[in-house]
């Protein structure tokens, strides 16, 4: 598989989680609608590396996510601080006792809508 196959393949998945995402956000499920949104970023950072450096990687630190992003190129590096945003809301939706508030949860499902559609345009213009 090429990385250009792959970046459409992550582009697919960022779809299906922020379909998710925003499926969750109207039924007031915040934290699903957030968890949702950060698994769509993830995959849309993911098809933005793909598709301007022919590679991602599959770090457990988020940091490093966020620094591979802003490695590759000015569209990546303009998104860094919207997926290092949404991965601070990660522990809270997934884990922590406390839940997200709906204010918090609908910048994460609107943060996620920014990065899909950078990894649109990013792999539409591969």
């Amino acid at each position: 598989m090429t990385a250009f196959e792959e970046a459409q393949l992550h582009l697919s998945k960022a779809r299906e989680f922020l379909d998710a995402a925003e499926a969750n956000q109207d039924l007031k499920l915040y934290n699903a609608a957030t968890s949702d949104s950060i698994i769509s970023a993830i995959n849309s950072k993911d098809a933005i590396c793909l598709a301007l450096t022919g590679r991602t990687s599959k770090s457990d630190d988020h940091a490093d996510a966020v620094a591979e992003l802003r490695r590759a190129g000015s569209a990546g590096a303009n998104l860094s601080p919207t997926l290092n945003r949404l991965l601070k809301l990660k522990t809270r939706s997934q884990y922590a006792p406390l839940s997200v508030a709906p204010s918090n949860s609908t910048k994460a499902v609107e943060w996620a809508q920014r990065m899909f559609a950078a990894a649109q345009d990013v792999v539409a213009g591969r």
